[in-house]
C-alpha cells in the first residue's frame, strides 16, 4: 500500500474529476467511496480535509466540500434536541451501556428516519462532495454501517466518501484494523 502522504495527494485529483462528479463508469452504482487509512495517521488526514475544504471551496469550480464529523453531528442533534443533559444524567445514573443504547434510540439510528442521516440530507447543496469523518470519535454509538446504508438509500446525486480509521478490505470494514464489522458494503476504495 502506498504510504499516507502519497495517498492523500492524490484525493484532489480524484475527486474533481468529471467522471467522479458526475458517478461515471460505476456500473450504475452511485458513487459512494471510502478512504481507509491507519489510525495513527488520524490527524495527518484531518489535516488534510482542511487544506481541501479550504482550497476546493474557494476555487471557482463550483464543486463544494460539504464535511460531516459524525460525533459533531451527534453532539449538535443531541443539544438541538434538548437531550444531552439526559445523556448526561443517564450515564451517572444507569451506566454507560443505558446510555449509548438511549442515543441510539433518541437519534433512531436503526431506523428509515435516522436523524444524522436526515441532517446530512437537509444541508448538503447540489454539486457538493460529501466527506464524513469522525467515524472512530462516534464509535460504539453511530456505527458506519447504518450511516451508510441509510444514507446510500436517500442520498444517490452526489459523490460521498466516507474517511475510515481502519482497514476496508472492498466488502467489510474493520475499524482501527481490529473491529470487524460483519456487514457488506456497496462503496469503492477511494484511492
Amino acid at each position: 500500500m502506498k504510504n499516507i502522504e502519497t495517498r492523500l495527494d492524490q484525493i484532489e485529483a480524484k475527486i474533481t474529476n468529471d467522471d467522479f462528479l458526475k458517478n461515471k463508469g460505476l456500473g450504475n452504482e452511485v458513487g459512494y467511496y471510502i478512504f481507509d487509512y491507519d489510525p495513527q495517521d488520524e490527524l495527518k488526514v484531518r489535516q488534510h480535509i482542511a487544506y481541501l475544504k479550504a482550497k476546493i471551496n474557494k476555487s471557482a469550480s463550483g464543486v463544494k466540500i460539504v464535511e460531516y464529523d459524525l460525533y459533531q453531528l451527534v453532539i449538535s442533534v443531541l443539544k438541538e434536541r434538548g437531550y444531552l443533559e439526559k445523556c448526561f444524567q443517564f450515564e451517572k445514573t444507569k451506566g454507560l451501556d443505558y446510555t449509548y443504547q438511549a442515543i441510539i434510540k433518541m437519534l433512531r439510528l436503526t431506523s428509515k428516519t435516522n436523524l444524522l442521516v436526515n441532517h446530512i440530507v437537509e444541508h448538503t447543496l447540489p454539486h457538493s462532495v460529501v466527506f464524513i469523518t469522525g467515524v472512530g470519535k462516534c464509535y460504539p454509538i453511530v456505527r458506519s454501517h447504518n450511516v451508510l446504508n441509510n444514507l446510500h438509500q436517500v442520498l444517490d446525486t452526489m459523490p460521498v466518501v466516507m474517511f475510515f480509521p481502519g482497514v476496508y478490505s472492498g466488502q467489510d470494514l474493520q475499524l482501527f484494523g481490529t473491529i470487524k464489522d460483519d456487514n457488506y458494503y456497496r462503496a469503492f476504495k477511494l484511492i
